[in-house]
């Protein structure tokens, strides 16, 4: 019988970065996790940049998969995510404006709206970290229905069909020359339909910090599930996380999302939020002809008249605008608030947002609901 081979702890640690490799789709062969260990061995490593190396020579990551590769590196050996250093235009962290008003000291991170259930002004810079938690009914049926229920939109090019709006003349002559030059059916094209691009916004304020890990691990499903997906978190700050959500294992997505993100539970200021959205011309355009989705309970703390006019120009861009909030879980809903009411006329979809499953529903029914 032959004995199981008891690995030392530390190369246990670079095998296992093989295998965190392999199960965010890396193609890393046995034969190159042994040459893996074999450099850093004859290297005899005095830093972490000595196994960065050795792990691009011979674990060899594709160009276009780099920035995923070093991601994981700095995840694995360092536990964190980088953040210092950063030049790529994916990374883009834009903070809002403070009012300037003396009264408002920015809260210690233990200090900051424990209970959630108000809405705040002021900024706290908060750590989070999320937990492995097994994945629920309505996750499980969202990844199942998701490919096939996403919003769509016709494409540019044409592929045949039994019945479309142009004809097919390539097919139709080529069928012609079997039948002797007689033409018995006209072919037919249709437009190709495409997935249709979602913007996901989700407050991580602390009046939502009871939503905030469901809302995060259902945007991580999204973009999984669907090619083009953008996903912000908004609260002082307006942070993009769609490039840490691609990570293909939840806990590490999440967790390297929420190494980005500094403004967790903290204040609500959801109008200048959207209104440096709007600002960033990259940011704008991921809303044009989108699905536009806002996870939000609407209790904004900033000025009405900005949230307003944020939403009209947004809701101008989109395909359509829904606004997800726990405050409509009720049967009957109808907006209370001075700012929910103030956007009412420019959103499409008030609908509730106080359950995984409530907002699992309503991104399903959105290609139903609404013709391309």
């Amino acid at each position: 019988m032959s004995e199981i081979i008891k690995l030392p702890r530390a190369a246990r640690v670079l095998v296992d970065f093989a295998s965190l490799l392999r199960l965010n789709g890396f193609a890393v062969a046995p034969e190159q996790t042994t040459a893996f260990l074999s450099a850093i061995e004859l290297l005899g490593p005095r830093s972490l940049d000595d196994i960065y190396l050795a792990g691009l020579a011979i674990l060899a990551p594709p160009p276009e998969r780099r920035a995923t590769y070093d991601r994981l590196f700095d995840l694995h050996f360092r536990g964190r995510e980088p953040l210092e250093g950063v030049g790529s235009e994916d990374e883009e962290v834009v903070r809002l404006q403070e009012e300037g008003r003396g009264e408002d000291e920015t809260p210690l991170a233990d200090e900051a709206n424990e209970s959630g259930l108000v809405a705040a002004r002021t900024e706290a810079l908060v750590a989070r970290r999320f937990e492995e938690r097994s994945t629920g009914d309505a996750l499980r049926r969202f990844a199942r229905e998701a490919p096939s229920r996403l919003p769509r939109r016709r494409g540019h090019r044409r592929i045949r069909a039994r019945r479309g709006p142009f004809a097919d003349l390539r097919r139709t002559l080529r069928d012609s020359v079997r039948c002797d030059g007689e033409v018995f059916k006209l072919g037919r094209l249709k437009r190709r339909p495409r997935p249709r691009k979602v913007l996901l916004l989700i407050d991580v304020s602390g009046s939502m910090k009871t939503r905030t890990e469901d809302n995060m691990t259902l945007a991580h499903a999204l973009v999984r599930a669907a090619p083009h997906v953008e996903v912000f978190t908004f609260g002082t700050r307006l942070t993009r996380v769609t490039r840490p959500l691609r990570l293909k294992r939840r806990e590490q997505a999440l967790n390297a999302a929420a190494h980005l993100v500094s403004d967790w539970d903290g204040g609500t200021r959801i109008g200048d939020a959207l209104q440096a959205f709007l600002a960033v011309p990259r940011f704008a355009g991921y809303a044009r002809g989108a699905a536009v989705i806002v996870i939000s309970d609407g209790l904004e703390r900033g000025d009405v008249a900005a949230l307003r006019d944020a939403v009209a120009k947004l809701a101008r861009r989109a395909w359509c605008l829904s606004w997800l909030t726990p405050l409509a879980a009720a049967p009957g809903f109808k907006p209370q608030t001075e700012a929910l009411i103030a956007i009412r006329r420019f959103v499409d979809d008030f609908d509730s947002g106080g359950s995984t499953a409530d907002i699992v529903a309503h991104v399903l029914s959105l290609g139903r609901r609404r013709a391309a």
